[in-house]
């Protein structure tokens, strides 16, 4: 059977256009629904016989208020629709398109009306004049309505804003929709719409290339939608014509095809050529545009287009854009460009077009991983694994981009992490080799030694292996594999078994992956406040510690054994004891595995010496004895108190050695087992304490080390004596003699230190380091005595407060280690660097800031001299000397203190100068003008007004302090008071200069004009700030002159109208139009003439202060100079 000819889309949707054209005009929406609705109740009686129910009495009175509320939404403009919440917009647009197909000159121009008024500008063309009205009249009209300030502005509100864009764009879209079967392709309707649209996206206001670009982008994107229907319909056609062709039957048939086929190809054609023209006259131009949201508007529709339509879009002609924003200067540009990548390169059909372009830009792509702005590299990094995925990237290209492993931001570290597992740990993108080993790749012995390889790489340093697992562990599931990793740990098999670097490695992880499991940060963060959890969190790092305890309990000692000799894999491999359920051991039947541990941990305790290994065993045992069950609990306790027997008796048979003359190692080592085991536990030391005083006393040349661990165990024992008499409630008198003898003694070995000054050299590593213990010790001893904390208390005998005297040789020796050059920590030797973070600069400071801050010493002794190295000692230091000065601001007046703070500086100034080091000397000046301008910067804005007393005190005691001994000191003012005078106002400028010349008046300065220098320098200076600020007052309080307008002078505007559509126009030159220009040569000229009458009124003022002719004559020249800038000005005031 002849199958019948397939009528096209066309004819019946213009079928359905024509009956709508006969209905009356007052036809509305709701009156169509009903009708429709009840041709579908009749069509569908016979199928469902329903009584119909009965219609309510308030039936008509409900629709004569829907026809009202009908005709009035007939009444609202396009703009106002669009204004609204964008509910309407589809049955206006039906309408509208209804309006044009009865009327297209009256729909036209209420279509150009909405477009104007989009863009802001209230601007109509009349119905006749829409074929004769040329397009460069209309813009240029419209831009001179922006010039004169008529334009409304949609950005006021940034909500609004966003709803009225994301409405204007439904709105366009919604009438190509509508239009795709008629209007779309009349050729008149939206070429005369695109030109409107390209010639605003290329004028200089700023509001008018916003909207047009927008509605020329979405047009596109639109164009793309309907030629996405009509390609499909095109295919198919083509085959229907082709299979009619083979019958070789001429028909009508095979006409109507052909004739579909036709029309559909040239309704593809003329939306691409739609396409290409908004392409070259708008995107061309406005993707470079000067406003950072039109360029990401652009980029990101242009990923839309070459995404959705490859057909047209995927070749370099287009993705050459997408490449040059990469280097965009806005990071939101940069970030769109490199998410339209992402989601090219996730297509893999679009891999083999890209090659080329990939080979041009991939090296950019590289290095944006590293790009400043953080939501970018996360991007970036994305867009790398799909190059890796699709193999475009070779591998010697990553070989810096690994490195970001240990960058900063977390979010860079994680992205990186994600791609290190996909790419050499999962191997996700080499098909190649997991397709040769099958599904052994896949194992989780195989992925834990490429991590190994990994970790191999940063080996030198546990800090940086810990952030290469904290950037990896979330994607690798092989960390979690406890019985893997524990099995690969005690493999016997010498094909398996693991060499030293990676086994050190390999425990590392698993403690790592451990702490991770349970909830705790493994690498230092910014926040150190403590992570909130949630409920279900806290149940989920409970079952990681069941199941790691489960893994562990009878392997566990194995370990230990195994590892015992190795001092680097002994901490981790202890460490993971808290992290652990203990009382599943109770609960297994493993109580012998327990204890098994718990010696093994005693053993490795007195196996080893450094600091990481003891304080791991310390926290184990300690764990073991409060979180353990009944038997095995009293068993961890038992073990404690054995561990302190034995250390007490191994500490009193390495005196006895070293009485004896024998070696002081044995010592020093158990010093630092009991000095890690006071921390966390208190010993009794009764018997002990004594001991320790009579080695210091007897033995003055005994190592430095070993005496800075006597003091450490000496203070940590007071300090818990201490602590038992506050928190009993009954004290004798027995325990507070002991105390008080035991400090006593303390102090006095402490003093005989500072007593026996030395120099601190770089090359005195050991002296320097006990320096450092000393410093801290005895602030924490003053602070812990503190005579105000135990006043007017049964315990004021502790009140302890330290003289003068031994204040400043404190002082002298906190100097000196202050001055030690940071050249000697990094040539520290390995043994001492595991206590660098209690001895480097950072202590002292910190030990000194707290001694003032606390009022343990007399703000008087040593807050001047703190804070005159404010800025000396790097950035962590600086911020110490910040917060204390923050401190005591907050307790009153410190006006005395920094004008102290500036004499010393100044002092050192003087030292130098004496020396006759001009080097030195120099360098001691710019410290102490410094100084001056960082104590003096806090008082800007309010703070001029409330601190104002303090900034007197400060200016007229410096004053004073220069004077005292002029002219030797004279450069005080210019080096300390210059930065205060500047913040005080101008009558108190006035009342310094004028005092400051007073004390010269019987002075005859031209003898010695060098060491005067300093003053007249002062006066000059004060007297140039003085004019700037009378100046300025003067302007402020002119009625009747011409303000100046501020910020940069307007560009002239050179639009015409016959250029608006040049490919020469460019978007550096395009700006904002204001309502406002005047003539720019008037207004400079204006400007000009204001400026000299404040020149001449500064001049009659700076007449009326008695300043002598050559005086005067200076500081009008370099008023002229530096704020006028103008010959004019000098020359009037000479």
């Amino acid at each position: 059977m002849e199958e019948e000819p397939v009528a096209p889309d066309t004819a019946t949707r213009r079928s359905k256009r024509t009956r709508a054209e006969v209905r009356q005009a007052d036809f509305t929406r709701t009156d169509r629904i009903e009708d429709e609705l009840e041709d579908e109740r009749e069509e569908s009686s016979d199928e469902f016989q329903q009584p119909r129910p009965k219609p309510k009495r308030n039936r008509p009175n409900e629709g004569a208020s829907t026809s009202a509320a009908a005709s009035r939404k007939a009444d609202l403009s396009l703009t106002d629709v669009i204004k609204g919440d964008g509910k309407e917009i589809p049955e206006v647009v039906k309408r509208w398109v209804e309006h044009y197909e009865r009327n297209q000159k009256s729909a036209m121009a209420e279509l150009l009306t909405m477009l104007f008024e989009a863009c802001g500008a209230k601007h109509s063309i009349l119905e006749e004049n829409i074929e004769e009205t040329d397009v460069d009249d209309v813009v240029v009209a419209l831009v001179n309505m922006a010039k004169r300030g008529e334009v409304e502005d949609y950005q006021s509100s940034k909500r609004g804003f966003k709803n009225f864009k994301e409405n204007l764009v439904y709105f366009w879209d919604n009438l190509v929709s509508e239009c795709q079967n008629g209007p779309l392709f009349d050729q008149s309707l939206f070429d005369r719409c695109l030109d409107y649209i390209i010639a605003l996206s290329c004028t200089p206001p700023r509001s008018y290339r916003q909207i047009a670009s927008l509605m020329g982008l979405q047009l596109v994107t639109s164009f793309i939608n309907v030629a996405k229907i009509l390609g499909p319909q095109r295919e198919t056609t083509q085959r229907q014509l082709d299979a009619e062709k083979k019958k070789n039957i001429e028909g009508p048939r095979v006409e109507s095809l052909t004739k579909r086929l036709s029309m559909t190809h040239e309704k593809i054609t003329m939306l691409e050529e739609m396409m290409r023209k908004i392409f070259t006259g708008l995107f061309v131009h406005r993707y470079r545009d000067i406003d950072p949201d039109i360029r990401m508007s652009c980029i990101e529709s242009l990923g839309v287009w070459v995404l959705s339509y490859p057909s047209l879009f995927l070749q370099d002609l287009y993705l050459k854009y997408l490449g040059w924003t990469l280097n965009d200067k806005s990071s939101g540009v940069r970030k769109i460009s490199v998410l339209a990548l992402q989601n090219l390169y996730e297509v893999d059909a679009n891999v083999p077009s890209l090659n080329l372009f990939t080979q041009r830009f991939y090296r950019r792509m590289l290095e944006l991983a590293d790009d400043i702005d953080i939501s970018v590299s996360v991007c970036a990094i994305g867009l790398v694994k799909q190059l890796l995925r699709h193999e475009l990237v070779p591998d010697e290209e990553l070989g810096s981009f690994y490195d970001l492993l240990i960058d900063d931001p977390p979010e860079v570290r994680r992205a990186i992490g994600a791609l290190v597992h996909d790419h050499l740990i999962a191997q996700k993108f080499n098909n190649s080799q997991s397709h040769s080993t099958g599904s052994d790749s896949d194992s989780p012995e195989v992925h834990i030694n490429r991590m190994l390889k990994i970790l191999k790489e940063f080996s030198a340093d546990p800090i940086l292996s810990s952030y290469v697992i904290d950037d990896i562990w979330d994607y690798m599931g092989a960390m979690k594999d406890w019985k893997c990793i524990i099995r690969m740990l005690l493999a016997d098999n010498p094909s398996a078994e693991l060499d030293d670097v990676d086994a050190t490695n390999l425990i590392r992880l698993f403690f790592s992956s451990v702490r991770k499991a349970v909830g705790e940060r493994i690498v230092p963060t910014t926040d150190n406040r403590n992570p909130h959890h949630t409920k279900a969190q806290k149940e989920m790092f409970e079952n990681s510690k069941r199941d790691i305890t489960v893994a562990m309990m009878k392997t566990y000692p194995q370990l230990l054994r195994k590892f015992m000799p190795d001092k680097d894999k002994i901490a981790p491999l202890v460490g993971i004891i808290p992290h652990m359920n203990l009382e599943l051991y109770s609960l297994k039947r493993q109580e012998q595995n327990f204890r098994a541990v718990l010696k093994l941990i005693r053993e490795a305790f007195f196996k080893h010496g450094e600091k990481d290994n003891l304080r791991a065993c310390v926290k184990a045992i300690k764990f073991c004895s409060s979180e353990s069950q009944g038997e095995l609990q009293d068993f961890a306790q038992n073990q404690i108190k054995d561990l302190e027997d034995d250390l007490v008796a191994k500490l009193k048979s390495a005196m006895k050695d070293v009485m004896n003359g024998g070696d002081e190692y044995s010592l020093l080592v158990n010093l630092k087992r009991l000095h890690e085991l006071q921390l966390m536990h208190k010993v009794p030391l009764d018997s002990l304490y004594q001991d320790l005083v009579h080695i210091l006393k007897s033995f003055r040349n005994i190592d430095d080390e070993v005496v800075s661990f006597l003091f450490l165990n000496m203070f940590v024992h007071v300090s818990w004596c201490l602590h038992s008499i506050l928190s009993s409630e009954t004290v004798s008198e027995t325990s507070l003699s002991s105390l008080i003898g035991k400090r006593d003694a303390l102090l006095e070995e402490l003093d005989y230190f500072l007593s026996n000054s030395f120099q601190l050299h770089s090359d005195s590593r050991s002296k320097t380091q006990l320096a450092y213990w000393v410093c801290g010790i005895l602030a924490d001893t003053w602070c812990l005595f503190k005579r105000a904390k135990f006043s007017m208390t049964k315990l004021e005998i502790l009140g302890y407060t330290p003289d003068v005297t031994v204040i400043e040789k404190y002082w002298r020796m906190c100097e000196q280690l202050l001055d030690v050059s940071d050249d000697a920590e990094d040539e520290e030797d390995e043994e001492n660097r595991e206590y660098t973070e209690e001895t480097n600069a950072d202590t002292v400071m910190f030990a000194l800031a707290k001694l003032v801050a606390t009022d343990t010493v007399a703000k008087e002794h040593l807050a001047p001299e703190v804070i005159s190295h404010l800025g000396k000692y790097g950035a962590s230091v600086t911020e110490i000397v910040k917060h204390l000065i923050t401190v005591l601001k907050k307790k009153g007046d410190i006006s005395n203190i920094l004008l102290e703070a500036l004499k010393k500086a100044y002092q050192r100034y003087l030292a130098a100068i004496s020396s006759g080091d001009d080097e030195t000397s120099s360098k001691q000046f710019q410290e102490c003008k410094s100084l001056a301008a960082r104590l003096s910067g806090p008082y800007v804005g309010a703070a001029r007004n409330k601190y104002k007393a303090e900034i007197l005190n400060i200016v007229r005691e410096g004053i004073n302090f220069a004077f005292s001994e002029a002219p030797k000191q004279l450069s005080f003012l210019d080096g300390a008071m210059l930065p205060f005078v500047s913040k005080l106002p101008p009558s108190d400028i006035l009342d310094i200069m004028k005092g400051v010349e007073r004390r010269t008046e019987n002075v005859k300065t031209d003898e010695d004009p060098s060491g005067w220098r300093a003053y007249h320098t002062f006066l000059d200076i004060l007297r140039e700030k003085y004019l700037k600020n009378e100046a300025a007052k003067v302007a402020d309080g002119n009625e009747g002159t011409t303000v100046r307008r501020r910020g940069r002078p307007r560009k002239q505007q050179t639009l015409q109208g016959k250029r608006l559509f040049d490919d020469q126009i460019s978007s550096e030159d395009e700006d904002p139009i204001s309502g406002s220009d005047q003539d720019v040569g008037a207004e400079d000229k204006e400007e000009d003439d204001e400026l000299l009458i404040h020149s001449l009124r500064a001049s009659s003022k700076l007449r009326s202060l008695r300043v002598s002719k050559s005086q005067t004559r200076t500081v009008d020249s370099n008023l002229a100079a530096e704020d006028l800038a103008t010959p004019k000005t000098s020359g009037a005031s000479s």
